[in-house]
């Protein structure tokens, strides 16, 4: 029989007593007031500060491109590019987020083709700023190079930049652009509005870094710029620089300037000036090359003047076609100056007189007209006006009224002294002796019909004259050397003193020559000016006329001009 002890008891665990009320009110008030708090917060975030909370995030990481539009392009006459616009890159930086560490500060210099110095002192000048230039319109390739090393706080940006072909040929007449491809000279600047296009605008998304993220779409299409045909042609225009640089090399000349036009059209088949420049490289720029001279600047033009002043005094009919003139002794004297011949000529028929250049003359000839005989008729050829090419800057030119003019203005105005023209003025003036008497405007632009001329000249006079100018070449005459092989050609020399302090000088001049051919069915129209020739020869016919020749030659083969005469 077991025994049990007494007093003992069997043990077991505890049981915890159930929750109070209280505490369970508690925690489900604490859940419950939790979640409202967390559905308030969702509710003020997504509801009520949504649109503002979406504008700080956008203003962060959305951005608005611009999408630059691509320049147009400038031709010549036959679809030659003139002008064009490449893709460039430039590379920029935000100067707060270029790394500290000097390996990688010294790459990026090295890369940049700068010193440490001077990367430094760039970094310094904009450290305040989030935005400065390391390189503009560098090549892609390039640009990649610098890219590549992956520097925080460099970035790029596409762009474009204008390329000349032509180079210093054609320089002054398509003008410049600056680094942001805006016209500054010349076509350039004239067309900008139509050259320029309208850039497009895109929305992309981009990381604090400012990275590219995503592109969300295009808001506008960029518009490219229109494309602009010039009048002239380039094989031309090759030409002519080159003779005209060789003239002015070879007679240690200051410069140049030749213009050919159209003889039926008007349009300027070439424009060479000298000085030039490279537009493609500006460093160390001559700022002379700059200038348009056949636009911009103006002359007094000397004798080139005689076949206009003739065709007044032949519509005037105060002499006959097959009057004499008595120019002896080679010199008149008039209101106290003396005007010379360069020998004593005797007398002379009208043809003579332009074929020996005679000053006394056309002098004579000018006294006999009535006192504004001879400025109206210069009138009517457009001197003193606006060519009205749209050129920026051109000059009218300078065409004194006939106020009170005493007889030696009238005289000095018949052989071209006493008033300025441009060269293009004067190429103008010379379309009314191919042009049957009627004076066309030039244009820079190539036309798709010949435009209305203005009758200057009656067609019988122009005729009569473009035959004298035939003579004025002829092989005994001054202007011999303006002679082309296998073509009848006309024109003018002149050989103008150029004015100095003390008034005109007798070191210094301008060779001028103005010519037209073919005589027998005109087509071209050129004037030539060399500006200052100091190797010795100084006369236009000796200067000037040669580069007629060559340039008007080779431009008659050129646009398949048959010859008109037997090669001798």
């Amino acid at each position: 029989m077991r025994r049990e002890r007494r007093g003992s008891t069997s043990r077991q665990a505890p049981i915890a007593p159930p929750l109070g009320s209280g505490r369970f009110m508690f925690i489900l008030l604490a859940i419950g007031l939790a979640t409202a708090i967390l559905i308030g917060r969702i509710t003020l975030l997504q509801v009520i500060d949504r649109p503002f909370l979406q504008s700080q995030g956008d203003a962060r990481t959305l951005r608005h491109e611009t999408i630059p539009a691509h320049r147009g392009m400038i031709t010549d006459r036959n679809g030659e590019p003139l002008a064009i616009s490449t893709p460039v890159v430039t590379i920029w930086a935000n100067p707060q987020e270029l790394p500290d560490d000097a390996i990688q500060r010294i790459v990026l210099a090295q890369a940049l083709g700068m010193t440490l110095d001077d990367f430094e002192a760039r970094v310094a000048r904009f450290s305040e700023h989030e935005f400065m230039y390391l390189r503009r319109q560098m090549t892609p390739a390039a640009a990649q190079q610098i890219l590549n090393l992956r520097t925080p706080g460099v970035y790029p940006q596409r762009e474009y930049k204008r390329y000349y072909p032509a180079g210093e040929v054609a320089a002054q007449l398509l003008g410049v652009t600056n680094v942001d491809d805006v016209g500054q000279e010349g076509l350039e600047l004239a067309y900008q509005p139509y050259l320029a296009g309208h850039p497009g605008q895109r929305r992309v998304i981009k990381d604090r870094r400012g990275r590219l993220v995503r592109e969300l779409g295009v808001i506008n299409e960029a518009q490219p710029g229109g494309e602009l045909t010039l009048a002239i042609d380039q094989r031309i225009q090759y030409m002519a620089y080159r003779e005209l640089r060789n003239a002015v090399v070879e007679n240690d000349a200051d410069g140049g300037v030749l213009v050919m036009m159209d003889a039926r059209t008007g349009e300027v088949l070439a424009m060479a000036n000298l000085p030039s420049y490279n537009p493609n490289n500006r460093a160390g720029l001559d700022p002379r090359g700059l200038r348009n001279q056949a636009l911009v600047d103006v002359f007094e033009p000397g004798s080139v003047m005689k076949p206009l002043a003739m065709a007044a005094v032949l519509e005037s009919g105060v002499v006959d076609r097959d009057a004499m003139v008595d120019t002896s002794p080679g010199w008149m004297r008039l209101d106290q100056f003396t005007i010379r011949d360069f020998r004593n000529y005797g007398e002379l028929d009208l043809a003579g007189i332009l074929e020996h250049s005679s000053n006394v003359g056309m002098s004579r000839l000018a006294l006999r007209l009535s006192d504004t005989a001879i400025w109206e008729k210069y009138n009517q050829l457009g001197l003193g006006q606006a060519p009205g090419t749209g050129f920026p800057g051109e000059s009218t030119g300078s065409l004194p009224a006939p106020v009170r003019w005493s007889r030696s203005e009238r005289a000095t105005l018949a052989y071209g002294y006493g008033l300025s023209a441009s060269a293009v003025q004067l190429a103008s003036a010379y379309t009314a002796l191919a042009n049957d008497g009627v004076r066309l405007p030039p244009s820079l632009l190539r036309l798709s019909e010949p435009p209305q001329g203005i009758l200057a000249i009656e067609p019988t006079v122009a005729n009569d004259l473009l035959n004298i100018l035939e003579t004025s070449v002829a092989a005994y005459t001054g202007g011999r050397r303006a002679r082309v092989e296998g073509y009848r050609v006309g024109g003018k020399t002149g050989t103008v003193r150029k004015i100095g302090q003390q008034g005109y000088t007798t070191d210094a001049y301008r060779s001028v020559f103005a010519g037209i051919a073919p005589i027998s069915d005109p087509r071209i129209v050129t004037v030539v000016m060399v500006d200052h020739p100091k190797a010795g020869e100084f006369y236009g016919g000796a200067v000037a006329a040669p580069v007629f020749s060559s340039v008007t030659g080779n431009a008659l083969r050129l646009l398949d001009v048959p010859p008109d005469h037997e090669v001798e």
